[in-house]
């Protein structure tokens, strides 16, 4: 596992760091907090509450949801503090070295990225709910829930401690804002092993869905993802499925989803369903350890921008579909009419004139995932729309440069062994160019300006590579404006290389 970790470096290990997070008063919709800590170095220590959480590219300020701070000495006494940021209390130590602070969290917000409390259940959203200490971001800490006697169960992807009931550990504070805990009297479907490691769905209201059968087709979806890199990086794995809602965050060795039985009641739905979910499982490669340099180690008190996320998140939205259709779960068609689907979305808005893909990506923590919505003339686009378009087209450049002997699984499994495996660290914009012309063989230029203009790109060129075409032609609406289907098909006489790209991508 490779762990990250920001807020300065500190050489000792010294000293402990223990959380204890209670909810007596559910209905308050409050968590208590209280942070031990012992044998710290320094006069004072600085507590900051991270201002977002990663894999959600914006800033959620949960230090407005902390109330009633104080600090105490060995002895129990109050001691001074000050707040020196918006979201920084900083605390003296005296001589002993052992302080403790405490703190109730409002937990109002029904959200994956949000901390939420009420009678029915508890999400700890870590980055939301624990403040770090200063220097020492990298320590070992531990956590003990203090759960009410009428919820039986926690789920979370942090490790027990043996022998002691709801009590976890994890090797820096890194791993533990990235390990969602859901508590309350959740359902547990049956879970599935791949290669001896054992994967696990638990969730809360998960409604009247044939649990076998979705494990089934969940499995499938898991082995389809583990083939694309062909490692597993975790030790074990746990779907959250939060209840009724449709958002996702991805984490090292588990994610949380919206989930609910409804989707499941039709074809389209569960084809939606198991995207969604491969999109969330799929992140533990392609973000958590194949990642852009700017997305860790973390600065967890502002912005971490990127002109990259079209690789983290429109790749990864270009992989759900292929996991899910390689999986056995969808047709050819219907991978088809996905990317048309994207194209069209934002090729009939104006924005693809005037932001680019790189843009998008930079621009998300102002403008929001899907692009702004407020403006007169829409002039931003979403990279989950053009990123996977644009993953279509490299990866059908490298499979017919290659003879299609490669393709962007080679990339993705590169940048997985080189960066990830061997360096140990994220890759630069130029790196992930260099390692993708390096697969092909040949320069891309112009799939790069697709990335960093608003060049338009040529479909018909680069899906005709996969004996593939597209219609361009415009439509009249019955409101009289006009727009483009993006209608992809395959080529009735494609060449041998045509043909054997198309059979090997859509899996015939």
């Amino acid at each position: 596992m490779l762990l990250f970790y920001a807020g300065g470096v500190v050489a000792q290990q010294e000293g402990t760091l223990a959380y204890t997070v209670s909810m007596e008063h559910p209905e308050t919709h409050a968590f208590h907090v209280v942070l031990h800590c012992s044998g710290l170095a320094g006069p004072v220590l600085d507590l900051t509450m991270p201002a977002w959480m990663p894999g959600y590219y914006q800033l959620l300020n949960y230090a407005k949801k902390v109330e009633h701070f104080r600090a105490l000495d060995g002895s129990g006494r109050e001691i001074g503090w000050e707040k020196t940021t918006e979201n920084t209390w900083r605390v003296v130590q005296g001589p002993e070295k052992v302080v403790t602070v405490e703190y109730d969290l409002k937990a109002t917000t029904n959200f994956v990225a949000q901390p939420w409390l009420d009678t029915t259940r508890a999400y700890i959203a870590p980055a939301g709910v624990f403040v770090y200490v200063g220097g020492y971001i990298h320590h070992p800490v531990t956590v003990e829930l203090r759960v009410p006697a009428f919820w039986h169960r926690v789920a979370t992807g942090l490790e027990a401690v043996a022998g002691r009931k709801n009590i976890f550990t994890a090797p820096d504070f890194d791993v533990l804002y990235d390990s969602p805990i859901l508590i309350g009297n959740l359902e547990e479907f049956p879970s599935f092993t791949i290669r001896g490691v054992p994967h696990y769905f638990i969730g809360y209201r998960t409604g009247d869905i044939d649990r076998e059968d979705f494990m089934k087709a969940l499995k499938k979806v898991v082995e389809a993802g583990i083939a694309v890199i062909g490692d597993i990086p975790y030790k074990h794995y746990t779907f959250l499925a939060t209840g009724p809602g449709r958002g996702g965050i991805e984490h090292l060795n588990s994610t949380t989803i919206g989930f609910s039985d409804e989707p499941w009641k039709s074809p389209e739905g569960q084809r939606w369903l198991l995207s969604f979910i491969a999109h969330e499982y799929f992140h533990h490669y392609n973000v958590k350890r194949i990642r852009p340099i700017a997305l860790g180690p973390f600065d967890y008190q502002r912005e971490n921008r990127t002109d990259m996320l079209w690789v983290s998140e429109g790749l990864t939205t270009y992989y759900e579909y292929l996991i899910v259709r390689r999986a056995g779960l969808m047709t050819g068609e219907n991978l088809l009419h996905n990317f048309q689907s994207d194209i069209a979305a934002y090729e009939n808005k104006p924005g693809h004139l005037y932001q680019s893909l790189a843009q998008a990506s930079y621009a998300t923590w102002s403008d929001g995932p899907f692009g702004r919505t407020g403006d007169s003339v829409n002039r931003t686009i979403s990279y989950y729309q053009k990123g996977p378009a644009v993953g279509l087209l490299l990866d059908m450049a490298i499979r017919h440069a290659t003879g299609n002997k490669s393709s962007l699984d080679d990339v993705m499994r590169g940048l997985y062994r080189v960066y990830y495996q061997g360096k140990k660290r994220g890759f630069t914009d130029q790196e992930f160019r260099a390692v993708c012309e390096s697969v092909a063989g040949v320069s891309l230029p112009e799939i790069f300006d697709y990335v960093y203009t608003v060049k338009e790109p040529d479909y018909a060129k680069y899906l005709a590579y996969g004996g593939l075409g597209i219609d361009l032609e415009p439509r009249v609406l019955a409101d009289g404006k006009t727009e483009r289907s993006f209608r992809i098909f395959p080529l009735p006489n494609p060449d041998a290389l045509q043909l054997a790209i198309r059979k090997s991508w859509l899996g015939e």
